[in-house]
C-alpha cells in the first residue's frame, strides 16, 4: 500500500527536556506551526499519507489516500480537524465509515499505531476511515467553553457541556457528508460517541468504547491520577471477552491502587474533583511546562520506541499548551470521584444499535459499569453488546497493546 509521496523535510522532534533549557526552549518554540509538525511527524509513518505540501493525488497512488485538513463549521472560526484516510477505489456496497474519536484533552494523533491496519480495511472493503479531534481539543478550534445554566441545574450543565461536542460532531459529519457512521471513541471520547449515539441513533451503525468514562454510577475503584503517574504496560497477547473472573481480577487491582494512593495521587484526584484541569497546570508553569508534560509522557509512553516516545511527547506538548478550551468541560460531566453526573448506565438502554465495551486489564476504568449496562440492554431487547478484556494493556488499550486491539477493530468492523 506503499507509494512514492514527495514531501518536503520536517526537522526531528525535540528531545524530552531534562533541564530548565530545554524546556524552555520547547516553550519557546511551542504554536500551532509546532503542533500541526508534531501530528505530521506521527502521521507520516502512513506511507500513503499526502501533507498539504505533496503534489496532488493521481491514479497510481494506491488503493488509499490519507489526508489532514480542517472541516469548517457554520460558526466563524470554528473547525474539526480531521484525517480522512479514504479508498481510491470505493464500493457500491460499502460498510459505513469508521470514525475514531479521541479522549479527553487528547488528539488524533494517539491513533497513529491503529491507523494503517483500519486503512487496510477501508481498502479491501472501499470504504473510509476518519479520525476528528474534538472541538476545543487537540489541533480544532479553540473556541470559548461556556456554561450558562446556574451551578444547581445539573441537568442543564451536563446537557450544554455534551452539546459542545456532540453537536459540532453532527455538523462535521453533515459536511463529510456521511449518512451512517461507526464510532470508535476511547475514554472521553467514548462518552460523548455514546451521547451522539443516543441523540442521533439513525445516523450511528455501531458503538466501540474504548475504556469509555462516564458508564457507572460511582466507581469507587476509579482512581483518576493513574492516568497522570502509571507506566506504560505493553504486550501483544489477544484480547478475550470478559468474563466474572476477569471483571474481578481488574476490580480487586483497582482497589489495591486506590487503597495504595500517595499524597501526590490524592493531590491529582482532588485537582481534578474541583474542576482543575491538568493542562492547566501546565500553562500555568510557563517555562517548566515541556518539563512537566515529559515527565508524563516519558512515564506513560515509555514502552514506545525512542523516536515514537519523542514524537508523542512534542505532540502531546504541543497540544497542551494550546489555548485552553474543551477542556473545561470536566467539571460539568463528572462529579467529585471522576464518575459521570449523569451516568451513561443508566441512559444507554435506549439504543438498539451494537455495543461493544473494551477495557485494558490494567485499566483504571471500572468495567462495571460496562457490565451493567449490558445487563441493561439486553433487559431492553438489545442483544448485540458485548464487552473485551485487552491483555497487558492500560488505560490506552489501543497504544499498549496496538495489535490486539487492531485485531479487534477489525472483527467488529467486519461483523
Amino acid at each position: 500500500m506503499s507509494f512514492d509521496n514527495t514531501t518536503s523535510a520536517l526537522p526531528p522532534a525535540r528531545n524530552i527536556p531534562s533541564t530548565f533549557m530545554e524546556s524552555f526552549r520547547s516553550w519557546w518554540a511551542a504554536g500551532e506551526k509546532e503542533a500541526a509538525a508534531s501530528e505530521e511527524r506521527l502521521l507520516r509513518r502512513l506511507p500513503f499519507f499526502r501533507s498539504v505540501s505533496s503534489v496532488p493525488p493521481s491514479p497510481v497512488d494506491g488503493p488509499v489516500i490519507a489526508r489532514s485538513e480542517r472541516v469548517p463549521l457554520l460558526k466563524p472560526k470554528h473547525y474539526l480537524n480531521t484525517l480522512s484516510i479514504k479508498s481510491t477505489a470505493p464500493s457500491p456496497d460499502a460498510p459505513p465509515p469508521a470514525v475514531l474519536l479521541h479522549g479527553y484533552g487528547a488528539g488524533l494523533g494517539f491513533f497513529f499505531l491503529n491507523f494503517h491496519t483500519l486503512a487496510e480495511w477501508a481498502s479491501t472493503r472501499g470504504t473510509s476511515v476518519y479520525a476528528v479531534d474534538w472541538l476545543g481539543m487537540g489541533r480544532s478550534a479553540r473556541v470559548p467553553f461556556r456554561i450558562r445554566a446556574k451551578r444547581g441545574d445539573i441537568a442543564g450543565r451536563v446537557y450544554e457541556a455534551e452539546s459542545f461536542f456532540v453537536d459540532s460532531l453532527e455538523e462535521w459529519r453533515e459536511r463529510a457528508g456521511l449518512e451512517k457512521m461507526t464510532l470508535i471513541g476511547h475514554s472521553l471520547g467514548a462518552y460523548f460517541s455514546t451521547v451522539y449515539a443516543l441523540r442521533y441513533p439513525q445516523r450511528v451503525h455501531k458503538l466501540v468504547l474504548l475504556s469509555p468514562a462516564g458508564v457507572p454510577r460511582d466507581p469507587n475503584a476509579t482512581v483518576p491520577s493513574r492516568e497522570m503517574l502509571d507506566r506504560q504496560v505493553t504486550g501483544e497477547d489477544g484480547v478475550v471477552a470478559a468474563d466474572n473472573s476477569r471483571v474481578a481480577a481488574l476490580e480487586q487491582e483497582q482497589q489495591a491502587e486506590k487503597t495504595k494512593e500517595s499524597f501526590g495521587r490524592r493531590l491529582l484526584t482532588h485537582l481534578w474533583e474541583e474542576g482543575w484541569s491538568p493542562f492547566q497546570v501546565v500553562r500555568s508553569s510557563l517555562f517548566w511546562g515541556p518539563m512537566l508534560v515529559g515527565k508524563y509522557s516519558s512515564r506513560r509512553f515509555g514502552a514506545l520506541n525512542e523516536d515514537d516516545t519523542r514524537n508523542m511527547h512534542n505532540y502531546i506538548m504541543n497540544i497542551t499548551l494550546a489555548k485552553g478550551s474543551g477542556e473545561y468541560c470536566i467539571s460539568h460531566i463528572l462529579a467529585p470521584g471522576a464518575h459521570a453526573r449523569m451516568p451513561l448506565v443508566d441512559r444507554i438502554s435506549a439504543l438498539t444499535i451494537p455495543v461493544s465495551f473494551v477495557y485494558g486489564e490494567h485499566d483504571w476504568m471500572d468495567p462495571r459499569g460496562g457490565v451493567t449496562s449490558i445487563d441493561n440492554l439486553k433487559a431492553a431487547g438489545n442483544d448485540r453488546a458485548r464487552m473485551y478484556i485487552v491483555p497487558r494493556a492500560g488505560h490506552h488499550v489501543y497504544l499498549d497493546n496496538a495489535r490486539a486491539v487492531n485485531k479487534l477493530l477489525l472483527k467488529e468492523l467486519n461483523e
